[in-house]
């Protein structure tokens, strides 16, 4: 009897410690709530980049066509989301890094891609060279993923864990906007969207905290369920539009569009090139440039996601195979008209808070995602989501990568080196990044690459400081 009890004691500590290892099995109950959560944090990320690019290509041209294909283009975005992040959970050959991290369509392309389409003159033509700039791009950064090994000594703990203090510090306004109720809403900052967010943050930190189990590491999920019911019963008590001071009637940001949903179709089969490929030099420079940055950014992620939910560095082949596979996928997702896929610093938010990490659940997560891209239906209901319901979830995810960034930064004492390389590249690096206009006066390629975020400046500089720093010599025993 008490050897059954011990043997039961066993399998309960087993299955409770199974989502918290990459390899465990899972039991479906477990593996779907955990994996949807995944798709809820970036399902408004993943689809905002086509939104912004095909608007800024429809405005200068082919508007009709646009109109035609842009469902496409997003129904290919999920599609493309879910097949990539498979193939970087359980890796096709060198392609895949068997790490948990979630890849989507990356917001980063977006200033360079806008800047392809005022040179080209937008429309159709444009994009088809955004995507072949992308296939060949894709290519570049997967090359570079199978020598990554002579390069990692340029990414010790101190630069990697810089670019994912980086990645962290970028991300968190992005959180307070979405906090907000979107930057773009008409009632951006009003009570209501301010107390939804707050009330969806309490929840997920009531269930990370004072619960055990499922519940906990399902907090976000849990949390932004609660928001979508809230959001649902609100109309009840308060009025669902409001009046700008020109007196224009509008729908406030936390209203859930159900019509849209109604709208949907049930099935669609998603299209292989719904946009002709175009090779133009005037696209494919500036990409590649994006693509070595991509590259360095991928390194931040995979580096922050094994540190935050590992609890170890990454090493050499999980950095090689994740870059092969952001590469790779981009090429890939290119072919089907979407813009570059990367790994998704959302998600590594949320691995890092929730420590779920197992591959069966972040794998249920990427098929949901290709159900999304196959059934507009399922797709609709989760892009209806307010952003203020986001926000609540996502500040705190944004924030957990912060604390992944110092954790990679403090895995050895720190030296005046290590302080210098730190400091520097945050101060002069993201400071460049968050304040893009000090860049007015330099060429238009360094404006794009430098001033889009903090990221990419504060990634140069570290590297540039840990190549010509000198290294300190070890103190000797007095």
């Amino acid at each position: 009897m008490e050897k059954e009890k011990q043997a039961s004691g066993a399998a309960k500590e087993k299955e409770f410690f199974a989502p918290y290892d990459f390899h465990a099995k899972l039991p479906l109950g477990q593996a779907i709530p955990l994996g949807l959560q995944h798709v809820l944090a970036m399902f408004v990320g993943n689809l905002t980049p086509i939104l912004i690019i095909t608007s800024a290509c429809a405005a200068m041209s082919d508007a009709a066509e646009f109109a035609a294909i842009q469902v496409s283009l997003l129904q290919n975005a999920m599609l493309l989301a879910g097949v990539v992040t498979l193939i970087q959970l359980f890796a096709i050959g060198p392609m895949g890094g068997k790490v948990p991290i979630i890849m989507g369509t990356s917001s980063g392309f977006i200033g360079v891609f806008q800047s392809v389409a005022n040179v080209m003159g937008g429309g159709i033509l444009a994009y088809g060279a955004m995507m072949g700039a992308s296939i060949i791009g894709g290519l570049f950064e997967g090359v570079h993923g199978f020598f990554l090994k002579p390069l990692r000594r340029f990414f010790p703990a101190v630069v990697t864990g810089t670019v994912v203090l980086s990645i962290g510090l970028s991300l968190i306004s992005v959180g307070v906007a979405s906090f907000g109720g979107g930057s773009g809403a008409q009632d951006y900052g009003s009570v209501e969207n301010l107390l939804i967010a707050l009330a969806v943050l309490v929840v997920i930190l009531i269930f990370k905290h004072c619960t055990k189990g499922i519940l906990s590491y399902s907090c976000i999920l849990l949390g932004i369920i609660f928001g979508y019911i809230l959001c649902a019963i609100l109309p009840m008590f308060l009025s669902p539009t409001g009046v700008t001071a020109e007196g224009v009637e509008y729908t406030k940001a936390w209203v859930l569009n159900w019509d849209k949903v109604a709208a949907a179709s049930w099935f669609a089969v998603p299209e292989i090139m719904p946009v002709p490929v175009v090779f133009d030099m005037r696209a494919i420079a500036p990409v590649m440039i994006m693509f070595v940055v991509t590259a360095v950014e991928t390194v931040g992620d995979i580096s922050g996601v094994m540190e935050g939910g590992m609890g170890r560095e990454a090493t050499d082949k999980e950095l090689s195979g994740g870059i092969i596979c952001d590469g790779l996928g981009s090429s890939l997702a290119a072919v089907f008209g979407v813009l570059p896929n990367t790994s998704f610093s959302q998600n590594v938010g949320l691995v890092t808070m929730t420590k779920v990490v197992n591959r069966f659940a972040l794998a249920c997560g990427a098929v949901f995602l290709i159900l999304c891209g196959l059934f507009p239906k399922l797709a609709a209901i989760v892009s209806i989501m307010p952003q203020s319901v986001l926000g609540g979830a996502a500040v705190i995810m944004f924030s957990s990568i912060v604390m992944s960034g110092i954790q990679l930064i403090t895995r050895e004492p720190l030296t005046a080196r290590s302080m210098t390389i730190v400091s520097v590249a945050l101060g002069l690096g993201y400071g460049l990044g968050a304040n893009s206009a000090v860049l007015a006066g330099l060429p238009q390629a360094v404006q794009l690459v430098f001033g889009g975020s903090g990221i990419v400046p504060a990634a140069f500089v570290a590297i540039i400081l840990n190549i010509l720093l000198p290294k300190e010599k070890a103190a000797e025993n007095a």
